[in-house]
Order: C-alpha cells, then sequence, then structure tokens
C-alpha cells in the first residue's frame, strides 16, 4: 500500500498537480491539507477519473480544508470538534484492512509565539493538547492506526535549516516542541519518516515562496509527518519526500510525502 500526504495549498489551484503527482507515484491512498474549498465546489470527477472511487472531504471556502481519497474501500471512523470550531482539520477513515487513518491540519499558528499576544498560537497549542489528550485517551496496545497530516512543526534540530536561528521562530519554538512530544507520546507513535531517515540526516517537507532558488537555499523545514502505531512498524517499507512537485509551475510550498508498507511481511 502507497499512502501519500500533501498541504496542497488549494486544490482547484493545483489540480494539474494532483494528476501529474498521480501519474508518477500512484499512491493507494492521497491526503491532503489546505483544500481551500467548500464540498459543494470540490473537483471530485477529477479524483475519481484519477481511481479515487472512495473518499471523504471536510472542507470550507478558502482555508483550511482537509480530504482522503482511497482505491480501496474506506468508511468513516470517529473524529471530533477541536477546540470548539469546526474548521475542518481533520478527517478519520477506517481501511478495509482495519486500519483506522487520521488526516490532521494542524493551525499554523500566526507568527508571533506568544498566547498572550497571539490568538493564532495559543488556538495552536490548544489544538496539540487536546490531539494529546484524544489519542491517550483512546489507547490500544494492539490498534493499527495511521496519524498524518501538516502538522505545523519540525519538532528536531534536523528538521530545520538553522535550530538556533528558528528556535523563536513559529514551527520549532520550545513550546511547540514540547507539545508534539506528548502527541508523540500518547500513543507511542513510531515517526515513520525518520525509521527511514535517521537523525541527524537533515529532512524538510516545506521550504518558502520567498527564497528566490528554494532548492539552492535548502532553507527547509519538516511540517509534514507520518506517524504510525507500533503494530505497524515491521510493514513500513520505503518513504520518499517527492521534492520535484515542489519544482512544477506555481506549485504548493510543501511537498508530498510518501510511505509505502508491505502487508505481506510478519508483524
Amino acid at each position: 500500500m502507497r499512502l501519500a500526504t500533501w498541504n496542497i495549498n488549494s486544490v482547484r489551484a493545483r489540480l494539474a498537480h494532483v494528476e501529474q503527482f498521480v501519474a508518477e507515484h500512484q499512491p493507494d491512498i492521497l491526503c491532503l491539507q489546505e483544500t481551500k474549498v467548500s464540498d459543494n465546489d470540490f473537483p471530485l470527477k477529477t479524483f475519481t477519473k484519477l481511481g479515487f472511487e472512495h473518499y471523504l472531504i471536510a472542507g470550507q471556502k478558502s482555508y483550511n480544508g482537509v480530504a482522503i481519497f482511497s482505491r480501496v474501500p474506506i468508511t468513516p471512523a470517529e473524529t471530533r470538534i477541536w477546540c470548539g470550531r469546526d474548521d475542518k482539520r481533520h478527517l478519520a477513515a477506517t481501511l478495509e484492512n482495519g486500519i483506522e487513518l487520521h488526516n490532521f491540519y494542524v493551525p499554523a499558528g500566526g507568527d508571533i509565539p506568544d498566547i498572550t499576544l497571539n490568538d493564532k498560537f495559543a488556538h495552536k497549542l490548544t489544538f496539540m493538547t487536546e490531539m494529546s489528550d484524544w489519542f491517550a485517551a483512546r489507547r490500544a496496545d494492539d490498534k493499527r492506526m495511521i496519524l498524518v497530516g501538516d502538522l505545523n512543526v519540525a519538532p528536531l534540530e534536523s528538521d530545520v535549516w538553522n535550530h538556533k536561528q528558528l528556535l523563536n521562530v513559529v514551527s520549532h519554538t520550545p513550546i511547540e516542541v514540547e507539545h508534539m512530544a506528548r502527541m508523540f507520546q500518547s500513543h507511542d507513535w513510531v515517526d515513520a519518516m525518520r525509521h527511514f531517515t535517521p537523525e541527524p540526516e537533515p529532512l524538510y517537507s516545506w521550504w518558502s515562496y520567498r527564497a528566490r532558488d528554494w532548492r539552492a537555499s535548502n532553507r527547509g523545514r519538516r511540517l509534514d509527518h507520518v506517524w504510525v502505531t507500533p503494530p505497524l512498524k515491521p510493514h513500513l517499507k520505503a518513504m520518499q519526500v517527492a521534492m520535484a512537485a515542489r519544482d512544477w509551475e506555481k506549485p504548493s510550498d510543501h511537498a508530498p510525502v510518501i510511505v509505502d508498507f508491505d502487508f505481506t511481511a510478519q508483524g
């Protein structure tokens, strides 16, 4: 099974990118964030033509929005309203093999890393706290779950281009890293990306639009993540960040992350 997660930064603006990505990489499941479109206006026909007959969408006009597209049957799974706001940041599905898949778009948090000065940052930390508490309450040693999405935190020093320079920049501040650590521990998650690219090797999935030549400067951050619960660790097969997509015309600032699973493996 090939799973891809991608902050598309407006699905309607980048439909051609989706078509190219699917043609080149053939994911079985595609999770999108920041779709930025209401459900009524979602371009579903494009996805069904690409072979994704099964899907869940949760969107709103111009902001946020998440979607799960699958070539195999899926059914809706348990979710909730986060921080009392129905702002379309989470979808969950159960795959036909019983695995529970969660697709998240965690709030970015604005520009000022201070909850007293920045309501957006306070919202982000509250959202992450609620995620930790929710998964901890649902924890079970035999539970098979995958969590993907734009979590908007680069937790490790090698997840950013310059640790010291970014310590006071939203996405890599100590308090965000601490909150992500709680999320990670809430269900004893396994970091699928770092399973294949261990520290201290740099690993990024996002590059700012501000860079004239993003490859040359390579001032990246790893904001996109794929986590699995321990029973799925033996089934991890491969991982890649599809960086070529960041070079396409008018790209998203995020590159897709792909993780392959082998369910013929023991475990």
